[in-house]
């Protein structure tokens, strides 16, 4: 499970760190693509062949799947990491995510996200003052 906050930088060349925590569990190889909400979504590659099996029962005949399933598969990318423990992001997805420099790396359960700093801050400021709302909203789940 991946799950935690941290603060690295994408370098000129676009490689950024990944933390040590979750490097282990990513694996050797993994998979990046566009997320949802203007950040990067990483996957082991196990967890990437659940969610390809789970998409690809979407019915084609819906545009709405069609659309999502381009948008997702469309920017994915098998990475690797370096001796360092550093990933190359390739560069759509780093103008997608607007990956410049300072970006937040975040657990996310069985993912990892990726964020431009200034992105996230105010994702989190807007989430910040709905928390409550949203616990409200999600309360069936028996959390």
């Amino acid at each position: 499970m991946f799950m935690g906050e941290y603060r690295h930088n994408v370098d000129e060349k676009g490689r950024m760190i990944v933390p040590a925590k979750f490097r282990d569990e990513l694996g050797a190889t993994f998979v990046v693509t566009r997320g949802l909400d203007r950040c990067l979504f990483a996957y082991p590659l196990e967890e990437w062949k659940k969610l390809e099996e789970k998409l690809k029962t979407l019915p084609f005949t819906k545009k709405d799947a069609r659309a999502f399933t381009r948008f997702f598969f469309s920017g994915a990318t098998e990475c690797e990491l370096d001796k360092q423990g550093r990933v190359n992001i390739a560069s759509p997805l780093r103008e997608y995510a607007h990956l410049e420099k300072e970006c937040v790396v975040i657990g996310v359960s069985n993912r990892v996200e990726v964020w431009s700093k200034s992105i996230w801050e105010e994702y989190f400021s807007n989430a910040e003052e709905s928390f409550s709302e949203i616990a409200e909203n999600i309360v069936d789940f028996d959390l």
